[in-house]
């Protein structure tokens, strides 16, 4: 209501200078004629200075404004991945019975091109994924992703999300995964119907989670090269991956 009254207050003390201008323009040359001729004109040019503004102005206000809430959101992912993502795709590798025919499409290096990464995403959701969780795996599984209970509800608290619905739906299956292990009153004893539940939930989520973290590899690749150089020390798809440079 206040912010209403200033806008308001504002638009009438611009009017009312407007008016105060024009009396002293004609109380000094006394040409009403000036006066209307060039008012005229103004108002006759103000629809098309407001489709320039609405349509120009407005347009690259936007644009810059969706490329800074795309960085913000580049952010969060990379604050996922940092967290949480890198750690669960190398537990999860571990579960992997295919493990070895999934690694070399994602052995991402830092001669990748846009080419290599649109046939690493291609190729995703055609590979014969298998889940083969042992009973302490399961548990070492569940222990990490519920310290990360509280990190993952801040992330899906976050407006940025609204730019990005694989992302959102990533973190639901993450989570959902989470709340699945947790909700289990005895892991290591789980039936053969339990156990193949819990397998969907861990391949839902880690598709999910490398679609993404490619996405993700990509963006840093042409925005961040240091920290892409980062990431492909610490690739979990390359066994040999270190963080030390020699």
């Amino acid at each position: 209501m206040r912010t209403r009254k200033w806008i308001l207050f504002f638009a009438g003390t611009l009017i009312v200078v407007s008016l105060i201008l024009y009396v002293i323009h004609f109380l000094f040359f006394g040409n009403l004629y000036h006066i209307l001729i060039y008012g005229v004109g103004d108002l006759a040019f103000l629809p098309i200075e407001v489709l320039l503004v609405s349509l120009i102005v407005d347009r690259l206000l936007e644009s810059n404004e969706r490329r800074s809430r795309l960085n913000k959101m580049n952010m969060v992912v990379g604050a996922f991945y940092s967290e949480v993502g890198t750690e669960f795709i190398g537990r999860v590798l571990k579960l992997d019975g295919n493990f070895e025919s999934v690694r070399g499409s994602f052995a991402v290096t830092e001669g990748w091109t846009d080419k290599s990464f649109a046939e690493a995403e291609r190729n995703t959701g055609g590979f014969d994924y298998h889940i083969e969780a042992k009973d302490d795996d399961l548990v070492s599984l569940r222990d990490f992703l519920t310290s990360k209970r509280e990190f993952l509800l801040r992330l899906l608290e976050n407006p940025n999300l609204l730019e990005h619905d694989l992302f959102s739906d990533l973190l639901w299956s993450v989570f959902h995964l989470t709340e699945e292990l947790s909700a289990r009153k005895d892991i290591t004893a789980l039936s053969k119907e339990d156990y193949a539940h819990i397998a969907i939930d861990i391949k839902r989520a880690y598709i999910a989670v490398l679609v993404e973290w490619l996405d993700y590899m990509k963006h840093l690749k042409k925005t961040y090269p240091y920290l892409f150089a980062m990431a492909v020390r610490t690739n979990p798809f390359d066994p040999n991956a270190k963080a030390e440079l020699a």
